[in-house]
């Protein structure tokens, strides 16, 4: 079955994800398209260089463009445990209600009274 289109996520210089698709099977040109800052106006032109660090490949269109709009409304956490391709991690975080805890992060703990601390 010929692939009509990759998914792929890049890690952005300023740390934040971006995910797209590309239509064919070669992610590298779009990648480097990214990086060349060609379009002015796109969210990675200000957030270079940029770094592929997921894709997959796709045989169906619809299922592809599914795909990408899936992953975009996944919230950091999820979208990390895909990139290390940690299945128990995506399925405890796709739990309704089961948000990702900040312990390892002290900067991102809150205080009691609700503030950033």
């Amino acid at each position: 079955m010929r692939v009509v289109g990759v998914v792929y996520m890049l890690n952005c210089a300023d740390g934040s994800y971006y995910v797209g698709s590309h239509r064919g099977d070669t992610v590298e040109i779009r990648v480097a398209q990214h990086n060349s800052g060609r379009d002015t106006q796109s969210y990675t032109f200000r957030r270079r260089p940029v770094e592929l660090v997921w894709s997959e490949n796709f045989h169906r269109y619809d299922e592809m463009v599914a795909c990408e709009r899936c992953i975009k409304g996944w919230n950091r956490a999820k979208k990390q445990a895909l990139i290390r391709g940690d299945s128990a991690a995506l399925q405890a975080l796709s739990q309704r209600g089961v948000r990702p805890s900040f312990s390892s992060d002290p900067s991102r703990r809150r205080s009691s009274n609700g503030s950033s601390g």
